[in-house]
């Protein structure tokens, strides 16, 4: 297919050239009822190219295929048979593929290191959720996903299955063995669902990780907004194979995507396409050439140590382009460090938890802008001595992270509920989500049972700085446990 195609692009262009008059949504009508003040820091263009699809970039019927043909050269852009664009982000996309997979009360193996919107799907469907625990690495005190012969026992306990859904990368930067697992779900005549949300990136450059279409899987959800260069809640879920039928897929999917889809969003989406099949090998190059640079001199600052995940026993791969950097032996938490840095240097850096924190380094990143994130921690290796040092964290033993699934996450939420004292919620089935943010992967999701070193955990992280934004009392004195 020609690459150089953009056919969400090209409409935007055409209708902004062809002094349209809109007389139907959105209202501010590209920009001509915009406060003044919104435009002033917002810019005039952004409204310009706020343009309905329907009978906007397209005409009535769609008959144009303008949003088709984008996902068509997707599709063939990343080895995948089809690709759909999604403007609400990997969390919608991820639950649309397991309600395609999946049914009320059927039972789907998946990785317990899921994001919230994993869960958050389980809830709405009813799936009954079959959990493959993830592999603990002591050393570094996090999970990584399962490895490919636990989800092989996870089919011979539960053969009735319907398929596996795989987190990887995690956002630590931790990969799966896709294709074996892939082989395993295969053997089952089950699909493999890959929710890549870390990794739109793969596809594009040999010496990345496994990118789900190549290594077997059936669907695949990535965040084109987290590593790639689309805007925010910019999302592509792929398919292949006979597994799943795409019109069942289309189908689900149209119970959950807005009907007023952004053509921002789309735009993001096509552009990047074209960008990474045109440059995405030279451009990944350099990016890969910046972290391992990036990765070197962060090893060397006195008290810090930039971890590699991958070897027996830990994770199957690893994503150079996600730095991770632990401040344990400076006595620190990586909340401070974050803190420290955005205050003090204008440096954001993404995931940070108990010890360490994590910076990414994409296609968008340059000379100027490593030597910037390593000036930045350098100085606040040296500032170290002045910020708080860390809290004790009550981690728990890697078994005493699996809790007993006593309820489906669905009958648990909606079910009756109520508000108790934190002391008197162990034994008890919780009725909400508690998360950890980032990245985001629930410590305590609905029908599961509260155990006491759980709980020890999230309030002792909670003093120290984690941030947990899906419980209803984010100080956790109190949470929503199930009446029964």
């Amino acid at each position: 297919m020609d690459h150089s195609e953009t056919p969400v692009l090209d409409a935007l262009r055409a209708y902004r050239e062809s002094d349209h008059l809109s007389f139907l949504p959105p209202g501010h009508k590209q920009g001509r009822g915009v406060d003044p003040r919104v435009l002033d820091v917002m810019g005039a263009d952004v409204f310009a190219s706020d343009v309905i699809l329907m009978n906007g970039l397209d005409d009535r019927a769609m008959t144009h295929g303008v949003l088709s043909r984008a996902e068509e050269l997707m599709a063939d852009a990343v080895d995948a048979e089809r690709a759909y664009f999604s403007t609400c982000g990997s969390s919608l996309s991820v639950k649309t593929c397991i309600i395609t997979v999946a049914g009320p009360g059927e039972k789907l193996l998946v990785s317990r290191n899921a994001h919230k919107s994993v869960v958050a799907g389980l809830i709405i469907s009813g799936v009954r959720p079959v959990w493959v625990h993830p592999r603990w690495d002591p050393g570094w005190e996090l999970a990584h996903p399962p490895s490919p012969e636990s989800v092989d026992a996870a089919f011979a306990g539960e053969p009735d299955a319907r398929g596996m859904l795989l987190i990887t990368p995690t956002d630590y930067g931790a990969c799966a063995a896709i294709s074996r697992t892939a082989d395993i779900c295969h053997s089952h005549d089950r699909p493999l669902i890959v929710d890549e949300a870390w990794g739109a990136h793969l596809p594009f450059h040999p010496d990345l990780p496994s990118w789900a279409m190549d290594a077997g899987a059936d669907l695949c959800v990535t965040s084109v907004h987290k590593m790639g260069a689309g805007l925010e809640q910019g999302s592509v879920y792929h398919l292949q194979g006979a597994r799943v039928d795409h019109r069942v897929l289309e189908a689900r999917a149209d119970l959950l995507d807005t009907t007023s889809p952004s053509a921002l969003v789309f735009a993001g989406l096509d552009g990047w396409r074209r960008q990474m099949a045109e440059h995405g090998h030279a451009l990944l190059d350099k990016a890969i050439s910046l972290a391992k640079s990036a990765r070197e001199r962060l090893a060397e600052l006195p008290g810090t140590r930039v971890p590699d995940f991958t070897g027996p026993g830990a994770a199957d791969d690893q994503d150079p382009l996600k730095i991770v950097v632990d401040v344990a032996e400076l006595g620190v938490s990586g909340y401070a460090v974050n803190e420290w840095l955005r205050e003090h240097e204008r440096v954001a850096v993404g995931l940070s938890d108990h010890r360490r924190f994590a910076a990414q380094i994409t296609v968008a990143d340059d000379e100027s802008t490593v030597d910037r994130l390593v000036a930045a921690v350098g100085a606040a290796v040296k500032h170290s001595g002045d910020l708080p040092r860390a809290p004790r964290i009550e981690l728990p033993d890697p078994g005493e992270l699996e809790l007993d699934q006593a309820m489906l996450p669905r009958d648990a939420f909606f079910g009756p509920a109520e508000h108790i004292r934190a002391e008197d919620a162990v034994g008890r089935i919780a009725a909400e989500t508690i998360s950890p943010y980032p990245p985001g992967v629930p410590a305590v999701l609905p029908g599961e049972v509260i155990t006491r070193p759980v709980l020890d955990y999230l309030r002792s992280g909670r003093s120290a700085g984690m941030y947990i934004p899906d419980s209803a009392d984010p100080d956790l004195t109190t949470i929503r446990v199930h009446t029964r």
